[in-house]
């Protein structure tokens, strides 16, 4: 229920009222408020409003019909504001203040002087003159030479007749092709360039050449600079058109003989030995799996058409009474976070529920990770809750607590996308975010009070020679070293954070096999531990996995930094012969378990448990044949409209810790849940 009622507006009218239309000041100050508490149907009735506080509150941006047609003066003081766009909405503003919100800056000053033809006051300073500059000096630069990029590189593309379609093209290739060029201003107004530069060129295509932007992809493209959040509870998220699409609902169709459960299967022509066959069917006994749902939940705005949403990550929710920070091999719950898109979903795998579902429109989430922090809640009293970071291509990681259907903070981790994001098992605070900058950070995020203030701080920085894709703490030292697989290679580094240095280079790189020879430079899109010492990755080197021992390979006692060192090779897993990228893998160490998706849509499954005993003897020898896997899961045949989805590529594939479901993210937006059986 909102706090906000028709009594307390009464009540908090300056002087009191007796009716809200007659209300012109109206103090809102310190009522702990958010976004959803401010009720536009109630706001309508203010018709009269002209003086509004709504200082020392936690609003972190403003509805986009609140209908104060005479709002003049406005106070947003320390709050949570990260937009200020939509305060356009208030055409007659005269008088703003926004002080003490930490995620405005100067590009949103210049945002606010443009969209407030009237504004004269901004944080108590008259910026008359500048805000004059600002709409007439700045547009007319600008649009000239908006204007000019397009008569210089882009005029002589369109042709005299031309298709809907080649519209479409040119319209996208030109905002992108001047939001990068044009260039005004010192940088620290760059962001605010590029927002009005868009707008410019937006206007500058459908007045000057006639060409109608209502389509689609505008839409899409003009949610960039106004970035909309959104948590949605299961109510709402039922009532989303075409978000789930369940493996049995008319819509979408699988082949019955597609449903019979999986036997194991071998790639054509692999040889095994009569060892490694018995060793195979002995698994397949007790290893089959059904598909149980197939949903259709990260769509871009809701379409039922979206098979483009790339799916990326997944992660089980732990369970908060299983000590899960002192035993990382413990029974999940059944609930997992999926990313991909503008969203990131927490799925029911037992029903195919969507339990809730979180929107940033200017985002694409490409990681998230759990942990579970003891917050003090409003009585004083100390509560496990379990909080989820999700981030993706802005560099941002957003802090959620699920419970609370709150997503409560953000750090500005990178000025690049991120790949990958983890929490350290052993220190709950500590989330380390490796980016397309070349760095990989450890943050300690902090732990929010009971109005969910909290304090972020970066604590070490590890110097990349490539783009990290997969990292991976050591189980039997995490807060000593880290692995990371990169575009060029396997690095591994000294994250302990008693030594002074807090920027570092990597300590070792890997070589591996190549051939006749071994080599450390290789793309390595998969990583992850099996047990406390096996290490499995995956290379650019088609149609192999990797396994090998992380203490055998890493010489602790060496001295020095960036020294090569040969990766002790236990095993080779048999795989796909696609030279394709960023299929990743995953383990299940309680059950012994590699997993892997590959280009067809398929899951392969290596049951490990009759080679690790031996692996982990000191003298533990290499086995010589690739092996087989224990399972191959292939895609069913789904129907949409009576239609096959396009090429299926598994980008990941997650088991929970016990192995009681499979959770399979592919290329088309489709999240496929298998249980075993």
């Amino acid at each position: 229920m909102s706090k906000i009622t028709t009594e307390l507006l009464l009540e908090r009218a300056v002087p009191r009222s007796t009716r809200l239309r007659k209300i012109e000041t109206l103090n809102l100050s310190k009522l702990q408020l958010k976004t959803g508490d401010l009720d536009p149907r109630l706001f309508s009735r203010l018709r009269h409003l002209q003086k509004l506080d709504l200082s020392d509150n936690l609003l972190d941006k403003f509805p986009n019909s609140l209908a104060l047609p005479d709002l003049r003066v406005l106070n947003c003081n320390n709050n949570k504001l990260e937009d200020v766009t939509a305060l356009k909405q208030f055409p007659l503003l005269e008088e703003l203040t926004y002080e003490n919100n930490v995620y405005l800056t100067l590009n949103d000053d210049y945002k606010v002087m443009f969209l407030l033809q009237n504004l004269r006051l901004l944080n108590g300073k008259d910026i008359t003159k500048l805000a004059n500059h600002v709409r007439r000096v700045n547009s007319r630069k600008l649009t000239s030479k908006v204007t000019a990029h397009w008569e210089k590189f882009f005029r002589d593309q369109l042709p005299e007749k031309h298709t809907a379609e080649q519209v479409k093209s040119i319209k996208k290739k030109f905002l992108k092709s001047v939001q990068t060029n044009v260039v005004y201003g010192p940088s620290s107004l760059s962001e605010f360039t590029r927002w009005r530069v868009k707008m410019i060129a937006e206007e500058f295509l459908a007045h000057s050449l006639g060409l109608e932007l209502n389509s689609d992809t505008e839409q899409e493209e003009k949610t960039d600079e106004n970035e909309e959040e959104s948590t949605e509870s299961p109510t709402e998220a039922a009532e989303d058109v075409a978000q789930v699409v369940h493996i049995y609902d008319p819509l979408v169709t699988v082949t019955p003989s597609k449903r019979k459960r999986n036997h194991s299967k071998s790639s054509p022509g692999s040889k095994k030995s009569k060892t490694q066959a018995n060793t195979k069917e002995e698994a397949s006994e007790d290893v089959s799996a059904e598909p149980l749902h197939f949903l259709q939940c990260h769509s871009k705005g809701n379409s039922r058409e979206d098979f483009k949403t790339q799916l990326w990550s997944c992660v089980f929710e732990p369970v908060l009474d299983s000590g899960a920070r002192k035993d990382p091999i413990v029974s999940s719950s059944r609930t997992v976070a999926t990313c991909g898109g503008e969203s990131v979903c927490l799925i029911d795998c037992e029903t195919g529920t969507v339990l809730k579902k979180y929107k940033v429109a200017t985002e694409e989430f490409f990681s998230v990770a759990w942990t579970t922090l003891t917050m003090v809640i409003s009585d004083s009293r100390k509560k496990a809750h379990n909080i989820l970071a999700a981030a993706g291509r802005r560099g941002i990681v957003k802090l959620i607590h699920v419970a609370a259907d709150f997503c409560y903070g953000e750090i500005k981790a990178h000025k690049k996308p991120i790949a990958t994001v983890c929490f350290s098992p052993t220190q709950e605070t500590h989330l380390f975010t490796a980016s397309y900058d070349k760095r990989i950070a450890l943050w300690d995020i902090g732990i929010p009070d009971c109005d969910y203030n909290f304090k972020a701080s970066q604590l070490l920085v590890l110097e990349t020679a490539s783009i990290p894709l997969r990292i991976a703490l050591v189980p039997t030292c995490p807060e000593q070293y880290l692995l990371a697989g990169c575009e060029d290679g396997c690095f591994a580094w000294n994250i302990k954070l008693d030594k002074g240095q807090k920027s570092r280079p990597f300590e070792a790189i890997f070589q591996f096999p190549d051939e006749e020879s071994m080599t450390t430079s290789h793309r390595v899109d998969g990583l992850a531990f099996l047990n406390d010492d096996v290490v499995v990755s995956k290379s650019s080197k088609p149609g192999c996995i990797y396994l090998w021992s992380w203490s055998r390979s890493f010489d602790a006692k060496g001295k020095g930094c960036q020294r090569t060192m040969s990766a002790v090779i236990l095993a080779e897993l048999e795989w796909s012969t696609t030279d394709m990228s960023y299929l990743t893998l995953s383990t299940c160490p309680a059950k012994e378990y590699v997993f892997c998706g590959d280009e067809k849509g398929s899951v392969w499954m290596y049951n490990l448990s009759n080679y690790t005993t031996a692996w982990g003897s000191p003298k533990g020898k290499r086995s010589e044949r690739r092996i087989s896997p224990t399972q191959i899961l292939k895609w069913p045949e789904l129907r949409v409209n009576g239609e096959q989805p396009p090429e299926i590529l598994v980008n990941n594939v997650v088991a929970d810790p016990v192995f009681t479901y499979l959770v399979v993210l592919t290329s088309v937006n489709i999240t496929a849940i298998w249980k075993k059986s």
